[in-house]
């Protein structure tokens, strides 16, 4: 069951890890063989290793860059990526293919858009629990109009406080 979980983790590693980069060493090798992962993501991905070399080297370069994610996490960041998948495995099909859409429309963004989402969600994040749910009710009850002014609203004041001296 341990190693399902962890698996599966690995699998949707993009959305489970979502908020971290990947490390462009890990994406820039050619070839991911068997033989050139370390033992540790070895005894991870052993049950891969008969027919390691038939999946698709977009697999492997993902199951590679996960189990080495997975081998430098200590236990309180291993313990919340087992919550989150947990959390995945709970959501619908339909869920899961929104949120795939949403972070492969995210990727396709510039780094410097990645950046400035972040630095939102982070900004968000840190608002009180019951901020964040007045701003998704209003957010809620807005059409995609009025969404997207109150987007261009919110960045205006932010550009406008950028130009006035502290």
């Amino acid at each position: 069951m341990k190693a399902f979980v962890v698996i599966g983790m690995l699998a949707i590693g993009g959305t489970a890890l979502a908020a971290e980069p990947v490390a462009p060493a890990a994406s820039a090798r050619a070839d991911v063989g068997w033989s050139n992962l370390s033992p540790g993501q070895q005894q991870l991905l052993e049950q891969f290793e008969s027919n390691w070399d038939q999946l698709p080297l977009q697999r492997r370069l993902s199951l590679a860059r996960g189990a080495e994610r997975w081998l430098a996490m200590n236990q309180d960041d291993r313990r919340a990526a087992r919550d989150r998948y947990g959390n995945w495995r709970t959501l619908s099909e339909d869920r899961r293919n929104l949120i795939r859409q949403r972070w492969g429309d995210f990727q396709s963004l510039s780094p410097a858009e990645q950046a400035r989402i972040r630095g939102d969600y982070r900004e968000f994040r840190r608002l009180s629990i019951e901020r964040r749910a007045e701003l998704r009710r209003q957010w809620q009850q807005k059409s995609q109009a009025e969404r997207q002014q109150m987007l261009r609203d919110v960045r205006e004041r932010r550009r406008q406080q950028r130009r006035q001296p502290n």
